[in-house]
């Protein structure tokens, strides 16, 4: 951080509008690039539209006041999102396995008890070095066997409904040519076309009331299905994909981030907004370059104002996250499964390179990624669960040494 400091002493003093700017960016690529995501994870797990609408608003307000909260604090530009593969986990989850034991209130309950983990990571530092011990190839391979049958919803998709996705899938391919940024919000916006055409076409009349956010409370229940299919996965998914490379990501840009209050933070912000439909929140992990990047500000002692953006734009992105609800609602079949699909590519391709990097690692990882795609469900247990289990079984078994025999 010294080099970027005395790089901007040297520098003429940027407006304030830059940082305050890159924070809108921030939360405006964040939010429209996977907010499908999270409404098709958490209907996947059983949630009404309106619990869907409901969970995506608790997500927005919970993590846009964290980013708030940490940010002004610390005087660092961190920043907070939902966690992106762990919607993708509920999706894969809801969708391949049937629905969730106990339903929706046992996904509420699965929600708090990932909350409690997160919390219990921050006050028991051998928690997190557990989570840590499990290698990076076999979270990322359980993570891409996930998310493949996600990824396929564009392929699908155009078989399905091609004037409705084609248009989405072209868009996108063009727009990450020449501003990949952009390309996932602006093929969102193709797809909110494709609805309004859809809507003119067939005359279809909108209900103002859906519009409007409101909170949705669920009492949680806990089942014993839930908590090891369900809530285990999401806490690993979002530890190993979120927190650990976010933390890793604001070190590059020369900050390091206080592990236990943001720890803290973000898991009161999970069990805070679980009653209301919200998944889990943490630490942002690709979208956290753009508020800590010299882009935003080039002194790094006033990117701190990019965080509290960032944090702001969420708040008022929650207050139409009814609105986006209903764009999901009322959208032609396969058009936003689609978009959810593309925004997942990225994560898709990431996870699949670090899960096959090391050839040692190699055949665990097939393993774990296979049993993670086969969407498997035993004991009422999800695959994501048993495709961690098999992946150390099988590493365990090839990495054991074998004793001589004595002579």
């Amino acid at each position: 951080m010294s080099a970027d400091a005395s790089a901007a002493s040297a520098a003429p003093p940027t407006p304030l509008s830059r940082p305050i700017l890159a924070g809108i960016v921030t939360a405006l690529v964040g939010f429209t690039s996977s907010f499908a995501v999270v409404l098709t994870g958490l209907s996947a797990v059983g949630a009404s539209a309106a619990q869907a609408a409901s969970g995506l608003l608790a997500a927005s307000l919970t993590m846009g006041l964290a980013c708030i909260v940490l940010a002004w604090r610390y005087r660092m530009p961190i920043t907070v999102a939902w966690s992106t593969p762990g919607a993708a986990l509920l999706a894969a989850t809801g969708t391949t396995a049937g629905a969730i034991e106990g339903g929706w209130p046992a996904a509420v309950g699965a929600f708090l008890v990932t909350a409690a983990l997160i919390l219990l990571t921050a006050l028991w530092p051998a928690l997190g070095g557990f989570i840590a011990r499990i290698p990076a190839s076999i979270a990322q391979a359980m993570l891409a066997g996930v998310l493949l049958p996600l990824c396929l919803a564009p392929i699908t998709g155009i078989v399905e409904n091609p004037w409705g996705v084609v248009p989405v899938v072209v868009t996108w391919l063009i727009v990450a040519r020449l501003a990949p940024r952009w390309a996932v919000p602006i093929a969102f916006l193709a797809a909110a076309v494709v609805v309004a055409v859809d809507l003119v076409r067939q005359g279809t009349a909108i209900d103002p009331g859906i519009l409007l956010p409101r909170v949705e409370l669920t009492a949680p229940t806990f089942t014993v299905g839930a908590i090891v299919g369900l809530a285990l996965p999401l806490f690993i998914v979002t530890m190993a994909s979120q927190n650990v490379p976010g933390v890793a990501i604001m070190r590059s840009f020369g900050y390091e981030v206080p592990w236990r209050p943001a720890m803290l933070v973000t898991g009161l912000g999970t069990a805070i907004g679980a009653p209301a439909g919200g998944h889990a929140i943490n630490l942002a992990a690709i979208s956290a370059a753009l508020a800590a990047s010299p882009d935003a500000d080039p002194d790094p002692k006033r990117r701190w104002v990019a965080g509290v953006s960032t944090g702001a734009s969420y708040l008022v992105l929650g207050a139409a996250s009814a609105a986006f609800a209903a764009l999901v609602l009322l959208a032609p079949a396969a058009v936003i499964p689609a978009v959810a699909g593309l925004a997942l590519f990225a994560a898709f391709g990431s996870a699949v390179q670090q899960a096959i990097d090391d050839p040692g690692e190699r055949l665990p990882a097939v393993v774990t990624f296979l049993v993670a795609a086969s969407g498997i469900s035993v004991l009422g247990v999800s695959a994501a669960f048993w495709a961690l289990v098999a992946g150390l079984v099988v590493r365990t078994v090839l990495h054991t040494t074998r004793r001589r025999p004595r002579r």
